[in-house]
């Protein structure tokens, strides 16, 4: 028996209610191209909208013009979907607040998550939206996976409760150790000041 390996997201759908709302939402809010439609091939009478999150991958919405939008917040009960986050930039997490506060947009405030900031808002239908930005870059030809599997490690190994900025510190200098090359023979710690 073998696994079926994944190798990333290829798109999330959602149920959306009317065309406009989800366009006005993803592109006019979230600033996701919309890239092509078509009929929703196995439920003729919704149509189906693609957008861009920003990485190449989709995020796809059934509408139905006949659906009008329902605010309210989504069950969260066994099996069913909590949230969705996407990665902005820290230039645009410092504005989120700032933009949804204009539109009116009811959000969570700025929470610390150790590894990475967040802001959580509903989108339009109940759904529970994460904006959120990493504290941290790899470094180069490693992932962000990468660097929190190895922080964890380190937050396991000193029975930290979560990851904070020292284990991400840490985990990155480990990683830059097995990933980059150097010619010096003694790669450890010094003191040049002394």
């Amino acid at each position: 028996m073998q696994k079926l390996q994944t190798q990333g997201v290829h798109h999330i759908t959602l149920l959306g209610a009317d065309r406009q709302t989800s366009i006005d939402f993803w592109e006019g809010v979230l600033g996701m191209p919309f890239i092509f439609e078509q009929p929703n091939l196995d439920v003729p009478e919704q149509n189906h909208l693609y957008f861009d999150p920003g990485d190449g991958r989709l995020i796809t919405i059934f509408t139905n013009d006949n659906n009008q939008p329902d605010p309210t917040p989504n069950p969260e009960g066994i099996g069913n979907l909590h949230h969705i986050a996407f990665n902005v930039s820290r230039a645009t997490y410092t504005q989120v607040s700032k933009r949804l506060d204009e539109r009116g947009i009811r959000h969570s405030g700025e929470k610390d998550r150790g590894f990475m900031d967040s802001i959580y808002f509903r989108d339009p239908l109940g759904q529970l939206i994460e904006l959120a930005c990493y504290k941290f870059e790899p470094p180069v030809g490693v992932t962000h996976a990468e660097v929190l599997l190895e922080a964890h490690l380190l937050r396991v190994e000193r029975d930290d409760y979560a990851i904070g900025d020292e284990h991400l510190t840490d985990a990155i200098e480990r990683l830059t150790r097995r990933t980059t090359r150097s010619l010096s023979q003694d790669r450890g710690v010094k003191h040049p000041y002394a």
